[in-house]
């Protein structure tokens, strides 16, 4: 702690020793500042604000039929396309920077430095600054009322452009799936037309699965048919033609009635029934019943002084099974017609499909390539009527509106140099650069200032003889400490007067 306050005392001595340097670098850092930022030439600035909205109405109307031409979209094109070179060049053109070009270096300065000067700065969603800064007021004003114009006009003229180009290029688009996607039928067309027999239908069947299903049902049912036919030709083979009673010449035929009923019964069920069916035993053991009782349900002997008589007559049962046995055997005879005619298409058909193998799987790559053609043409048109409601609501209906809300004006009051500021800093810098004027020569000083110094220097020291003090040293004191007090109130009214000068001329 001792040497740091060591060090600063001798610091301060140093720079004490030295204040007139440190006046003097003071002085002429400050002139010399102050003398250039008076000559600093004012800067002014011009400045318009603009509103972009929306069609409350239409927007909403046409989201989803029109493309989206949002505000958000709008704007973020404009601005990154306003200070294009072709804009720029435009802007030069119009205003006089263009008298200040003198070869193509200086259009290609010019050009760059208006990119980076001229700055559009968003302050909403849809409220955006344009602003820019030059010597000259009128130029000021000048461009960016000019560059407010090209904003306007970019915007219709980009929007007919882009609309225009893209209807272009959707048309040709459009042409040339139309083209594919004729071809794409047309192939389609002829391969269809020429497996016809081997490609599925409407309803997910082919005629050759058709064919082969259509022979195993027919198959089926000629083994059903066959199967009837079978039974019916037993029971006609175990049925007599012809039914033998014998009856009371008095007595009625109800007998041979019942025995017939119930013959007729049992064929009946032998049609739907086998042999085993619990149904069946029973009717035939009440047929046997009924004959061994000549037809009622209990044998009775004949009547007194009356014999018997036996009377042959036709079976009913026996015609009946003949009739079915007919029947069975046309229906046969019909299910293998139709058997074999299924059954030479179905081969037809396989002969065809052993002879074109791949058949579904080209089917089914051109069905996949025209529903991709057909998917992409139907999107262009869709596109091209969004694109033309999209034109119409742009040029008819002013979807989007530009209000000009804060017109530019010539500026008179400059904006800058902040001289307040720069004025401030050249006194702090002046001051700073006087103090270490000093600190640097004391650090050339190679002389000694205390006993310690010299012991460190590794010389032995007997002992050191302080300065005497003499009786005019404090008023010598107190006149340079004046002299300096002076010299800096004087350079800190000189900035006092620069400073109020500059306020009151409102350039500070």
């Amino acid at each position: 702690m001792d040497e740091l306050r060591a060090q600063l005392r001798r610091y301060a001595v140093g720079v004490w020793d030295r204040r007139w340097l440190a006046i003097g670098v003071a002085w002429l850092i400050c002139i010399c500042g102050w003398v250039f930022v008076a000559r600093i030439p004012d800067s002014f600035e011009a400045s318009a604000r603009l509103y972009v909205d929306a069609d409350q109405v239409l927007t909403p109307l046409l989201r989803g039929l029109a493309l989206d031409n949002s505000v958000g979209n709008q704007i973020e094109v404009l601005q990154r396309t306003l200070l294009s070179r072709p804009n720029v060049e435009k802007l030069i053109s119009k205003t006089d920077l263009e008298l200040s070009i003198k070869g193509p270096a200086d259009l290609e300065r010019l050009v760059a430095a208006l990119s980076s000067e001229i700055h559009i700065v968003p302050q909403t969603r849809n409220l955006f600054t344009i602003s820019y800064r030059n010597e000259q007021p009128q130029l000021c004003y000048d461009v960016v009322n000019t560059v407010l114009n090209i904003f306007i006009e970019s915007k219709i003229g980009n929007n007919r452009s882009d609309m225009e180009n893209a209807r272009q290029f959707v048309d040709q688009q459009i042409a040339g799936y139309e083209r594919k996607l004729r071809d794409a039928e047309n192939k389609r067309a002829e391969f269809r037309t020429k497996y016809i027999d081997l490609l599925p239908g409407d309803g997910g069947i082919s005629r050759l699965d058709a064919a082969r299903a259509q022979v195993r049902g027919l198959e089926g049912q000629l083994a059903d048919a066959v199967d009837r036919r079978n039974r019916v030709a037993h029971e006609l083979a175990l049925t007599p033609p012809t039914v033998v009673t014998e009856t009371d010449p008095g007595s009625a035929a109800g007998g041979v009635s019942e025995l017939a009923a119930a013959e007729h019964h049992l064929q009946e069920l032998l049609l739907t029934e086998t042999e085993q069916h619990p149904d069946v035993v029973r009717q035939r053991r009440l047929i046997e019943q009924l004959r061994k009782t000549g037809g009622s349900g209990t044998a009775t002997a004949p009547a007194p002084g009356r014999p018997p008589r036996s009377v042959a007559q036709p079976s009913a049962a026996y015609a009946q099974l003949t009739v079915l046995q007919v029947q069975a055997d046309s229906d046969v005879a019909s299910l293998r017609r139709q058997v074999a005619d299924a059954s030479r298409e179905r081969d037809r058909l396989e002969e065809i499909a052993r002879g074109a193998p791949g058949i579904e799987a080209q089917s089914i790559n051109l069905d996949r390539d025209y529903g991709v053609v057909r998917k992409n043409y139907d999107e262009l048109v869709a596109r091209r009527e969004e694109m033309r409601l999209s034109a119409a609501a742009d040029s008819d209906a002013e979807k989007v509106k530009l209000q000009v809300i804060d017109p530019p004006q010539v500026p008179h009051v400059p904006v800058g140099p902040k001289r307040t500021l720069l004025l401030s800093g050249v006194l702090l810098a002046g001051f700073g650069g006087g103090v270490a004027a000093a600190l640097l020569l004391g650090q050339l000083d190679r002389s000694f200032h205390d006993l310690r110094e010299l012991r460190a220097f590794g010389v032995p020291v007997a002992g050191g003889i302080s300065l005497l003090g003499q009786p005019s040293r404090p008023g010598r004191f107190a006149v340079h400490t004046a002299a300096v007090a002076v010299a800096v109130l004087l350079l800190c009214g000189i900035y006092g007067g620069l400073l109020y000068r500059f306020m009151h001329l409102g350039v500070a």
